[in-house]
């Protein structure tokens, strides 16, 4: 085959990190900011302060996805040097034992034992280290842990789509407000679970329908709550 054949094969995990953050922080803006405001909504409380509670739930929420992630993802990235690190190490005091190490793994994998030996050592000439984190400890040096990606990614997801029901609330007339907003977050909320299935490769439908029914769940209880809440304080 020529050139024009050459391996343009899309591979979906390489985006896990940002996408993962993107994703929670997409979703959970939606969900917690217009259940926030349906709740305050259903208490009978004037428009100023529906929304003093919406701005307030956005920026909160926004600093808790971004502190979240970048300490989520910095524990992993600890793991991961430090893995490295003693990898290093080992390899330094004991090269032999090493080799033969990866050389079992490959065994483990199908290769015969003298084919897994020449394969060992030929990775190893090449990238030795590189070997052993892909395949003993299995990290990927391309996808390493990257906590400041996380957490300003997940504060400007959350932002973004946290402005979605905010919006709705300006919009909608008083009568009708409490459901333009959970209608117009619920449509936002099946669109980014079918494009979030979409870019992870899973099933589109089940994906949408997923977020959707958490985020119908998440709103009505809200709902519930604030009318409760304003029927007895009030």
């Amino acid at each position: 085959m020529g050139p024009a054949t050459e391996n343009t094969e899309k591979h979906r995990s390489g985006r896990a990190g940002w996408l993962r953050a993107a994703v929670l922080g997409s979703n959970d803006a939606i969900v917690s900011t217009a259940s926030i405001i349906i709740g305050v909504a259903a208490s009978s409380a004037p428009k100023g302060t529906i929304l003093i509670a919406g701005i307030a739930g956005l920026v909160a929420g926004a600093m808790s996805m971004a502190v979240g992630e970048y300490v989520s993802v910095s524990s992993q990235r600890d793991a991961e040097r430090a893995d490295i690190k003693r990898e290093n190490l080992e390899l330094a005091g004991q090269p032999q034992a090493e080799l033969h190490e990866l050389a079992m793994i490959y065994v483990k994998r199908g290769l015969d034992k003298d084919l897994a030996m020449k394969v060992a050592e030929q990775l190893s000439e090449h990238d030795r280290l590189g070997a052993h984190m892909r395949d003993e400890l299995g990290i990927d040096q391309t996808a390493l842990a990257r906590p400041m990606q996380a957490a300003w990614i997940s504060a400007v997801s959350f932002v973004s789509f946290a402005l979605i029901p905010v919006a709705a609330l300006l919009i909608a007339p008083a009568a009708f407000r409490i459901h333009v907003i959970a209608v117009l977050s619920l449509i936002c909320l099946a669109a980014l679970g079918a494009f979030g299935g979409y870019l992870g490769g899973a099933p589109i439908g089940r994906a949408a329908l997923r977020v959707t029914l958490g985020g119908v769940l998440a709103m009505a209880v809200t709902a519930i709550i604030g009318r409760m809440l304003g029927g007895s304080v009030g």
